[in-house]
């Protein structure tokens, strides 16, 4: 793959910059003509600026490598040698995700921030889904997903997200620390945190490593909640869990919310969760039909789009059955009257209280970001509409994000 820049819509607003790129700058590597094609940088460009093109000349370049010792040819990246070797990677980081918890080497967000698709290189860590493969370079997969991620954002927090309840949103003063994930499976066109969901140029760390600047700026604020969000913070399991039982272990008391989208947030994994230590769980619910979440979260493969999507609701599902005691849960619900319909979070409302009438709900008022600009923010009255509409259906606890503020329940 080749990559090109139009620059009569490049902007320069420097996010290619915030691009983990392996020469180094995607800015320079494409006004130097020395990009590699890895396509980090076409994720992350806001503008469409940037774009990949196919290159039929790249099998011109074939190198020995070695996968678990396997001799083969191959050209391009690690990835590359992978699918050449047999080695089956998928966006979804479980094998029989129903039944057990076993994390798989897995590609969900192809910039690099999530570190799912680790392996090793002559000994050393390298990512699958940008590092450029070198004559007899000898790769070893890895048993389960590396505990390595891509963080940023650290610090005291005075609303909280979804899984913060929300008698605690009011408060004005900080109430959680939190940091977030770089990398996320999803490709929303309006993503409201785009800067770490589809750049990785935040700090590389270990689970423990995070922890201890969690638990230090904890005791500094002096508040008894942490939070991990993203970006996806659900990807790269084994890091996530290494993370909440280093945090539990140190205190255990504190209180661990984790923010997600709920994509791949199987029963097992919820197990391993709770098993760990966390204590409040928000889940992002982006519609109710295949369609609708396609066009919130950019998806072309309907395919894999209707398993996120069913997956999500599964979590809630089984979160409620499972966890009512132990687990608080939130639900959150993205709102613009260009993503959704009020008639489809109606549909949602109903689903939700069939499942518990008193679960938190929070609508989200999604404004216009990264490559949707052009989305106005719904305004208070509309934001009230859909309140309203929820409440309605039997659901006791909506909370809505507006211009002004939480509102509710």
């Amino acid at each position: 793959m080749k990559v090109s820049r139009n620059r009569d819509k490049c902007i320069n607003c420097g996010m290619c910059e915030m691009v983990l790129c392996p020469v180094g700058s995607a800015w320079k590597s494409l006004e130097e003509g020395r990009c590699i094609g890895c396509g980090a940088c076409v994720i992350a460009c806001p503008e469409i600026a940037i774009i990949a093109i196919e290159d039929s000349l790249a099998s011109s370049s074939e190198k020995t490598v070695y996968v678990n010792g396997q001799k083969i040819k191959a050209s391009g990246f690690i990835k590359d040698a992978l699918d050449e070797a047999g080695v089956k990677i998928s966006k979804f980081p479980f094998k029989n995700p129903s039944k057990y918890f076993n994390p798989v080497i897995t590609m969900p967000c192809l910039s690099g921030g999530c570190w799912s698709c680790a392996v090793k290189v002559d000994g050393k860590y390298a990512l699958s889904c940008i590092t450029p493969i070198y004559e007899g370079m000898k790769i070893e997969l890895p048993n389960t997903t590396t505990p390595l991620r891509v963080v940023s954002g650290f610090g005291a927090h005075t609303v909280g997200g979804v899984g913060t309840p929300y008698h605690l949103k009011k408060s004005g003063e900080p109430i959680e620390i939190a940091c977030f994930t770089h990398g996320c499976n999803l490709l929303c066109p309006q993503c409201q945190n785009y800067s770490m969901a589809f750049a990785a140029r935040g700090h590389l760390m270990e689970a423990e490593e995070t922890a201890i600047i969690l638990l230090g700026l904890q005791k500094q604020h002096q508040v008894d909640r942490i939070a991990i969000s993203g970006g996806e913070s659900t990807l790269n399991p084994h890091w996530l869990l290494e993370l909440i039982k280093y945090i539990r272990k140190a205190d255990g008391d504190v209180h661990i919310h984790v923010d997600t989208n709920g994509t791949v947030l199987t029963a097992p994994y919820i197990d391993e969760l709770v098993k760990a230590g966390i204590t409040e769980l928000g889940v992002d619910l982006k519609g109710i039909h295949t369609e609708t979440f396609q066009e919130i979260t950019g998806l072309e493969d309907s395919k894999l789009a209707d398993q996120y999507l069913k997956t999500s609701w599964a979590a809630v599902e089984y979160t409620i059955r499972e966890y009512s005691d132990d687990l608080f849960l939130g639900v959150g619900i993205p709102y613009n009257k260009d993503l959704i319909s009020m008639e489809e979070v109606e549909e949602m409302g109903r689903r939700i209280v069939n499942l518990k009438e008193d679960v938190q709900v929070c609508i989200l008022d999604y404004r216009g970001e990264f490559r949707r600009k052009d989305l106005l923010l719904p305004s208070y009255s509309e934001m009230m509409e859909v309140k309203r509409i929820l409440n309605e259906t039997g659901l006791k606890i909506v909370i809505a994000q507006t211009p002004e503020g939480h509102i509710g329940p």
